[in-house]
């Protein structure tokens, strides 16, 4: 009942069905046929013309046959128009008691009047009622009106929502860029508004977007110029002069990081398939060469949908963060149930529960007094999280039982 098409369907389900049962409650008083008032009295006339005509008539071949008894006619008594009968009869100065009975083999009703010469004339009473079919029919046509107001309760629901399935359908393609997908602006008057309405949010979001990375990249350029002034003045310097230059390298490591995060969200490139068990020994080999204890274990065959040189740069900050952070890394690549699941471990002291879930913030440090013993500026995490979400995946990080903390990266596979 949550869901609002489901509420709008049943209110107009039940609004036109209502309608139609008043509609048909009506009918069904018509279709019941005349009061025993209005079908009496008709009978009562042609009662007194055949008493008087038969005490003294003679039948002869062409009269119309008047069916005599000793006894009234068989069926079961109608109570009501036989009261109705002897009221009508008593008024116009009949002197005779009627029956009106029905008969359980056929449709209809007959009057039984006795005779002074204590016979029983029998007199059919017209049906006016309805057919008897006609509570089949009544039927067939109230199921026919509930199935038409369900196909237009649904049709018109779907219609009334659509506005609101539009909304939902954009803000589930928003891009890693936060960006919406531009949609059509085609449909009716209100669809469109809320196609127009969302396009210019997207646009007004894309400028904010690129306003806020052409700032930081700006800021990040800004940076090198002082920096660059302040390392010559440091190549004079006697006392501490490593110091600065230390000091200038983290300044300088952290514009860079800025500017490849920013150039991240702007510079991608195309998505293809990527065979991820030779990627990853190629980061191993190339990794190796530059000093990091990485291994590897099992790897399966598998591909995944991505951008080559994005997903390269995304496990690489992954294998160089658990490489460097956790004294080395080993590697391994499952298939199951569909996904790619690329695993991390490395030997490190891990992170702590409460700030797992900020690891992956920019410029995230575990303990900010390891700034100058452990290089980076706290961006591969950041970036390498920007990449693979991009692309459909995800990362997660979790502590291994005992010691080390596990980098875990999710794909979907890419059907043979």
């Amino acid at each position: 009942m949550n869901s609002l098409r489901r509420r709008l369907i049943i209110l107009l389900l039940v609004s036109i069905v209502g309608v139609v049962g008043l509609a048909t409650i009506a009918a069904i008083k018509l279709l019941g046929g005349p009061s025993p008032e209005l079908t009496m009295g008709p009978v009562a006339r042609q009662i007194q013309l055949m008493v008087q005509l038969v005490p003294g008539h003679v039948a002869g071949t062409g009269d119309a046959p008047i069916n005599l008894g000793d006894h009234p006619a068989d069926g079961v008594e109608d109570q009501r128009h036989t009261d109705v009968l002897n009221h009508i009869l008593h008024d116009i100065g009949i002197n005779a008691s009627a029956i009106v009975t029905r008969a359980a083999d056929k449709p209809g009703m007959v009057a039984s009047v006795s005779l002074p010469d204590n016979r029983w004339m029998v007199v059919d009473v017209p049906d006016f009622g309805p057919p008897r079919d006609v509570w089949f029919v009544l039927s067939g046509w109230i199921t026919l009106i509930v199935l038409g107001a369900t196909a237009v309760s649904v049709y018109f629901a779907a219609v009334l929502i659509r506005p609101l399935e539009m909304i939902e359908a954009a803000v589930s393609k928003i891009g890693s860029d936060g960006v919406l997908a531009a949609l059509p602006e085609e449909g009716s008057a209100e669809v469109k508004a809320t196609a127009r309405a969302l396009n210019q949010l997207s646009t007004r979001l894309k400028t904010a977007m690129e306003s806020r990375m052409r700032l930081v990249a700006a800021a990040g350029h800004d940076l090198r110029t002082p920096m660059t002034r302040m390392r010559l003045r440091a190549e004079f310097l006697d006392e501490d002069r490593e110091k600065w230059l230390h000091d200038l390298d983290e300044l300088d490591s952290i514009a860079d990081s800025a500017i490849r995060l920013v150039r991240e969200e702007v510079d991608q490139d195309a998505v293809e398939p990527i065979a991820l068990k030779g990627l990853v020994r190629d980061l191993e080999i190339e990794l190796t060469s530059l000093g990091h204890a990485i291994s590897i274990g099992h790897l399966d065959e598998v591909s995944v949908r991505a951008g080559a040189l994005g997903l390269r740069r995304a496990l690489r900050n992954l294998m160089v963060n658990a490489a460097t952070h956790g004294k080395g890394c080993s590697l391994s690549l499952s298939a199951t149930n569909g996904q790619a699941v690329l695993t991390i471990d490395d030997h490190g002291p891990g992170i702590p529960p409460e700030l797992l879930n900020k690891a992956f913030e920019p410029f995230f440090r575990v303990d900010p007094g390891r700034r100058q013993s452990v290089p980076g500026a706290g961006l591969g995490l950041a970036i390498a999280k920007e990449i693979i979400e991009r692309y459909g995946g995800t990362v997660t990080l979790q502590n291994r039982p005992g010691r080390g903390l596990r980098q875990k990266v999710v794909f979907d596979v890419v059907p043979e």
